[in-house]
């Protein structure tokens, strides 16, 4: 049976309010067209919540410009809680989402023109290129850094998110699931020592080791003409003990919650995954409607408890207004969707 992990399609990140964090998104980062957002309970989620079945609300958003979406979710069922300590670059799970941007410097005045909370001064990455990080209203992070590969030009100075960094405890172990398993097997650096990108952040005065990953292999999925390239950045720190980010929290409280990728054939790559230690934790099993998309997920997580989804999309809304769907079940894995599809969804736009 065909199976494959096209490429990573969104970073879930919990937030308190909703509106407010939704509006942020869309003006720091141009995520301003919505492929759902309903309320509804979570029962595939209740392993991560201590067997509750919670509701919360979530938001599936995109910038046609280019990059992958977030999903946004806020509890209905209870009040999300913050980490009741300051999250350090390296603490275990997901600290930092990456956002592709037009041209650093133009972002970096956006950014200060409009007091982006937590800005960080323009310094260089691993890579010698400049980057800066910002804050959102629950104190996650996130970096900016400058990208190619553009869909549309929607006159928005940010691109949709192109990666994430995740702290781990082994490193080789995490490889192994991440280059070797889930496919980003091509190491675009690994460097170690203090940097000068993470010197106004959390922890960042320490000694890591930071292996920055990306697929080898040609994105895949309907909408990779949008997603384009992506990334994933491993981080060991190896002066200090990192603490688990949702330590005595369950999924729905603040932080980033998971990775997703966009994959096909879930039942065959399920197979391959429990085969090598990494089965399923939870299953939708059969379609799972949200709001009118309709989606396959399952989880599962690293060594370090970091939450990864795996989606496997039937149908999209296209312009949900007018009723316009898309089912892409029986669509060819590598084949992205037509362009006037894809341009179609800035009707969806929504406008501050």
């Amino acid at each position: 049976m065909y199976k494959r992990i096209n490429g990573l399609q969104h970073i879930g990140v919990a937030v308190s309010k909703m509106d407010e964090s939704l509006a942020f998104y869309r003006k720091f980062f141009g995520l301003n067209i919505p492929f759902f957002d309903s309320v509804a309970q979570a029962p595939l989620m209740r392993v991560y919540c201590n067997g509750d079945n919670i509701t919360k609300r979530a938001s599936m958003v995109v910038n046609l410009q280019g990059g992958c979406a977030i999903e946004v979710i806020q509890p209905t069922s209870f009040v999300a809680k913050p980490a009741p300590f300051e999250v350090k670059v390296g603490d275990l799970g997901i600290c930092i989402t990456q956002v592709k941007c037009l041209d650093i410097e133009k972002s970096y005045s956006f950014c200060k023109e409009n007091n982006a909370p937590g800005l960080t001064p323009l310094e260089n990455d691993p890579m010698g290129r400049k980057t800066f990080y910002i804050q959102d209203p629950d104190k996650n992070i996130w970096q900016f850094l400058q990208g190619s590969g553009w869909y549309t030009d929607q006159k928005h100075h940010s691109g949709g998110v192109v990666g994430c960094s995740t702290g781990v405890s082994d490193m080789e172990k995490a490889l192994e699931l991440y280059a070797g398993v889930l496919g980003f097997d091509e190491i675009v650096y690994d460097s170690t020592g203090v940097f000068e990108d993470w010197k106004a952040l959390g922890g960042g005065d320490s000694k890591y080791r930071r292996v920055l990953l990306t697929q080898s292999a040609q994105p895949g999925g309907g909408f990779a003409k949008v997603t384009g390239k992506t990334y994933i950045e491993l981080i060991q720190s190896l002066e200090r003990t990192p603490e688990f980010i949702f330590k005595d929290r369950i999924w729905g409280d603040t932080g980033f919650a998971h990775i997703g990728f966009d994959v096909k054939g879930m039942k065959a790559l399920g197979d391959d995954l429990a085969k090598v230690g990494y089965g399923f934790t939870c299953d939708s099993n059969d379609a799972l409607s949200m709001g009118n998309t309709k989606v396959h997920c399952t989880y599962i997580h690293d060594k370090d408890r970091t939450l990864i989804e795996m989606i496997e999309v039937y149908k999209v809304p296209i312009i949900e207004k007018w009723g316009v769907f898309l089912n892409v079940e029986k669509r060819d894995p590598l084949k992205p969707l037509p362009d006037f599809m894809l341009k179609a969804l800035r009707f969806s736009k929504i406008k501050d």
